[in-house]
């Protein structure tokens, strides 16, 4: 016997949303104003909403526990699978000393905190974003900060915000693959009103971040860097998802921005080195020089990183580990189980794709990493033990969160939310992006928050004469901003920063600028369905579904042998340019 999702449990729309809203509430006062630990908040939180799923909206207790354990089991594969194995690349080259290398390259290029972080959280961390996403660009970024010196609190936050820019494009762009494919619009307009509304961010976002890190006069005082970084990062972003489609604009505009900085920070510096007030005095010697094959084997963890989740990225590659590395089962007891308000019986299969998962591309990237750092599998796996044990409650509050997620979206409480923000009419693009911040804020997804929203803001637009694109691509654009206050997203970031236990303070330092960022996005999406129309692209809906050839999957052998021949060359080389294994030092916790 299936159960039913009830949208207003209390015959009263605005009791019932009074009533979804305490699970939500509850995790902003935990976190603000109690400063709970993040697992703490996570399961007092699962424990209000089980409770308000039961007795409010007739959710059956078994439903409810086995929606929680779907979730917590999602949490664990393939979210915490791809953390752990993100913190994991990162030790080891703590371990093997190679990061000592590459922060002696970093400060040749610059000692400038300032421009530290827009290297590596804001231009690095936005071409992980395009190619692994689901929490590994804030991740490594965040690790790689601590590592150089930051403070572990500036390092975490302004990467979680730095990650908001690319969020849409992630993962190959799959949030515009997944909302594409449940709104019924084809991807590249969606790609296109995207790209026309997030460049905007993208331009203030580098100056915004320095000014969290050192305040408005310093940094004024590298706005000709600022500059260089936002405007090619928006631009090369602006180009490639309106002519290019939304696989590539993260990984195009991080690299060129890139490129970019570097290249002009050859030709200018700022007139004084800006590092926080309490750190210690830099070590940089600018004596010691290191060959091009030691600098090589220091960075080819990363190298090797760039790599593989490029690869795992194409479509045709994912099609043939799919097929060979794969297995899925439907959920007892809760497949099937639930239908939706529109007569929709909600299908709960957990697919486990071993081979093609993100967190499997950074695993092989970790065993081809250790020989080439001059490490052994024995001391790999001591680095891997450690990791693990640094990670324990990150891990526990990763599951957590997804099982919260799970149990609001399967009892129909995010639905009531959403169904308020659907009857605002005529304001209606204006809270188009809540929706999504508020999808995202919950499942810490923006792929997820446009496969529960995108179908509400087509049909909803439709029913008051606005571009669906519009609200569509708000959904995205809002998600992006939510990212960086998900409970997921601060516990990934807390695990990378050293800062499991203080993740209250993390939420604190960036929730305000989850909202100004957030009414930003409303004002320029309510201006493009009303005065800006010209930036709607023109389109015409999906009639045709796309299938996997044989051909696709005989490229994907192809391309996994390039990248077998690809991995071996660059292996030789490092053997062929390093012959001395450098000291060891011992990881740092």
């Amino acid at each position: 016997m299936k159960w039913t999702q009830v949208i207003d449990p209390l015959n009263n729309i605005a009791l019932s949303v009074l009533v979804a809203a305490v699970p939500i509430i509850f995790i902003f006062w935990a976190l603000i104003i109690k400063k709970m630990k993040g697992y703490q908040a996570s399961l007092i939180a699962i424990v209000i909403a089980a409770f308000i799923a039961i007795l409010v909206y007739g959710m059956p207790v078994k439903l409810a526990v086995l929606s929680i354990g779907h979730g917590a089991l999602y949490g664990l594969f393939p979210i915490c699978w791809l953390v752990v194995m993100s913190v994991f690349l990162f030790n080891l080259t703590v371990k093997s000393g190679q990061f000592e290398i590459i922060k002696h390259f970093m400060a040749s290029i610059t000692a400038d905190r300032r421009l530290q972080a827009l290297l590596i959280a804001f231009s690095f961390g936005s071409f992980l974003e395009g190619t692994a996403g689901f929490g590994a660009p804030v991740a490594i970024t965040a690790a790689m900060l601590v590592g150089l010196g930051f403070n572990p609190l500036y390092a975490s936050g302004i990467c979680l915000i730095a990650n908001t820019a690319p969020v849409a494009f992630g993962s190959i762009g799959i949030p515009i693959t997944v909302a594409s494919q449940v709104s019924g619009i084809p991807e590249l307009p969606i790609s296109q009103m995207v790209g026309r509304t997030l460049p905007i961010l993208s331009i203030m976002l580098p100056f915004y971040l320095v000014m969290i890190i050192a305040g408005f006069k310093k940094a004024r005082e590298i706005w000709p860097a600022v500059l260089v970084t936002g405007i090619s990062f928006a631009f090369l972003q602006w180009f490639s998802s309106n002519y290019l489609g939304p696989s590539l604009p993260d990984v195009i505009a991080g690299l060129g921005s890139i490129v970019c900085l570097m290249v002009f920070l050859r030709f200018w510096k700022p007139k004084k080195v800006w590092r926080f007030a309490n750190e210690p005095a830099p070590t940089f010697d600018a004596s010691i020089t290191y060959t091009g094959g030691q600098m090589l084997r220091a960075w080819s963890p990363f190298i090797v990183l760039t790599i593989m989740v490029i690869a795992w990225g194409m479509q045709s590659i994912k099609d043939v580990l799919n097929s060979i590395g794969m297995f899925q089962f439907e959920f007892p007891g809760l497949h099937n189980a639930i239908q939706g308000q529109d007569g929709t019986v909600l299908s709960k299969i957990f697919k486990v794709n071993y081979l093609s998962a993100a967190g499997t591309a950074i695993l092989i990237a970790d065993l081809v990493a250790i020989p080439l750092i001059g490490l052994t599998y024995s001391e790999g796996a001591r680095v891997f033990g450690a990791t693990l044990n640094q990670l324990k409650f990150p891990i526990l509050t990763i599951a957590a969160v997804l099982g919260f997620a799970y149990i609001l979206n399967d009892s129909g409480i995010t639905l009531t939310l959403a169904a308020v923000l659907a009857n605002t009419g005529f304001m209606f693009p204006f809270f188009a992006p809540v929706l999504g911040w508020l999808g995202v804020f919950i499942t810490g997804s923006d792929t997820s928050a446009n496969a529960l929203f995108s179908k509400l803001q087509y049909a909803t637009a439709t029913s008051i004469g606005v571009d669906p694109v519009v609200t569509v691509a708000a959904n995205i654009s809002g998600g992006v901003v939510g990212k960086m206050i998900s409970p997921q997203s601060i516990a990934v970031a807390a695990a990378a920063g050293n800062l499991v236990g203080q993740e209250s303070e993390l939420f604190r330092f960036t929730v305000k600028h989850s909202f100004f960022m957030l009414l930003l996005i409303c004002l320029i999406v309510l201006a493009q369905a009303y005065i800006a129309k010209w930036t709607i692209p023109v389109y015409e809906m999906l009639n045709t579904a796309k299938t996997t050839t044989s051909l696709d999957a005989s490229r994907g052998y192809v391309y996994l042998l390039g990248l077998a021949i690809l991995l071996a060359v660059l292996a030789s080389t490092i053997v062929v340019l390093v012959k001395k294994k450098p000291q060891t030092p011992n990881l740092v916790s």
